[in-house]
């Protein structure tokens, strides 16, 4: 379904450890940018995050995953740790991180046990190492492991990443470097997947993907930080952003879950394409409408998901009904496609890549001037201007000021605004002459 894998197959470096000993900080400062979320709880990272960076010279992907031990609240640790065992296994390089401000827990020499029976090429790295006299004060501690070389680095402070990724470097397989983000084609079409807790965004994710790249439960907010999942379809490539469910900051249970709603609304502003999945059991709500509502803010191109539609009896609810119910409630943004899916079965779910990519076409679009005022020009005969005022206006010009989302001013001859109810409608008219399905408009009148 996802139409092929990446150009180049890189090298998998894989970050493993106990929770708290600073694996994302390690992976964001290696990447060189602030991807994973980083939290002074442990149990931050349930799913694994990985992205495409240089180490050393080499390209790799980078992988950060969840802890590897149990955290006293987080239901989900024995998945987490299958995940992140899973992703040791596949790995071309294994960086087994310890917390260089405590000694080595039996448990962990057990875990490094098993990672060397396992044939794994391993590096051990030490982090907090924030000064050579706590290097030297330590060293006999981490070095009883059996290990040659330790390398000590403070992933906060950048100590000791420069040697580290020389290290890295030499301890990858043999091969010629993959090639430069920009020779490996074009930039895929990133699409944040939101949505409030438990309408199965992951579900989707992993569906599309084709495998369990996620971790899926019942248990509302099992997503925490936000996942990137590249795939290729028909040549196209998609990076698919699966992000925390989103609810008030003042209904999540802890500081870690407040963390993850900050990014996920971060991500909407960085997307290129938003898709807001609901639950058919049970929509829109309250909440549907606030996720909606960042949407539309965004500016970003937005697309409905209605998942589970497989639980729908079928002589009971009819596809125009859906429709009507959904947008009575969502009606701010009418413009976006709705799709009726279902991750379990895949029903529909490849439509969401297709409509994605239409919907950031059409916020892509620029307009010729001479064909908007042509518009223009048959818009105020067919409907005459009014003026907020209730008097007649006349429209002088157009022209289009930007993209994504499609942006135009308005030149208005008359004393005052615009009336709100025809700004509206020349929306409308403006979308279905263009073809801008999908898509906010912006619409700046000026008087003139």
């Amino acid at each position: 379904m996802t139409g092929g894998a990446a150009v180049t197959k890189l090298p998998r470096v894989v970050i493993v450890g106990f929770p708290n000993v600073g694996k994302s900080t390690l992976f964001n400062r290696l990447l060189g940018r602030r991807k994973a979320l980083v939290h002074a709880d442990p149990g931050m990272t349930r799913d694994s995050l990985e992205a495409e960076c240089a180490i050393g010279g080499r390209r790799v992907t980078l992988v950060d995953t969840g802890g590897l031990f149990g955290v006293a609240d987080e239901p989900l640790s024995e998945r987490v740790r299958a995940k992140a065992l899973e992703e040791a296994a596949a790995a071309d390089l294994v960086l087994f991180l310890l917390d260089g401000k405590r000694d080595v827990a039996p448990a962990e020499e057990g875990l490094y046990a098993d990672l060397r029976r396992g044939g794994l090429a391993l590096l051990v790295v030490v982090n907090k190492v924030d000064s050579p006299v706590q290097e030297e004060s330590r060293t006999a501690e981490y070095y009883r492991l059996g290990e040659k070389d330790i390398h000590f680095v403070s992933a906060e402070h950048k100590l000791g990443i420069g040697r580290l990724e020389e290290a890295v470097a030499a301890a990858l397989p043999a091969g010629r470097p993959g090639p430069a983000p920009a020779a490996a084609g074009e930039p895929p079409l990133r699409i944040a997947v939101v949505g409030r807790t438990n309408v199965g965004k992951s579900s989707l994710v992993n569906r599309l993907a084709g495998a369990e790249r996620l971790i899926v439960s019942e248990l509302p907010g099992t997503t925490r930080d936000s996942t990137d999942i590249l795939l290729v379809r028909d040549g196209k490539p998609f990076l698919l952003v699966d992000t925390a469910g989103i609810r008030r900051l003042a209904a999540a249970e802890d500081a870690r879950e407040k963390a993850a709603i900050v990014r996920a609304k971060a991500n909407i502003r960085r997307a290129d394409v938003v898709c807001l999945v609901l639950d058919v059991r049970e929509f829109p709500t309250r909440q549907d409408a606030r996720v909606a509502q960042l949407a539309l803010e965004s500016g970003r191109p937005l697309v409905l998901a209605l998942n589970k539609w497989d639980l729908v009896e079928r002589d009971k609810a009819r596809p125009d009904a859906v429709r009507e119910r959904v947008f009575r409630k969502l009606g701010f943004v009418g413009y976006a496609p709705l799709l009726l899916v279902s991750a379990r079965t895949g029903l529909r779910v490849v439509k969401v890549l297709d409509t994605a990519e239409a919907v950031h076409k059409a916020a892509s679009t620029r307009i010729e001037t001479s064909r908007l005022n042509e518009f223009l020009a048959r818009a105020a005969e067919a409907h005459p201007p009014r003026l907020k005022s209730g008097a007649r206006g006349k429209l002088r010009y157009m022209t289009q000021k930007g993209v994504l989302p499609p942006t135009f001013v308005l030149f208005v001859g008359g004393r005052g605004p615009l009336s709100p109810a025809y700004e509206r409608h020349l929306v409308e008219e403006l979308r279905r002459e263009f073809g801008l399905a999908g898509t906010p408009i912006r619409l700046f009148a000026r008087s003139k």
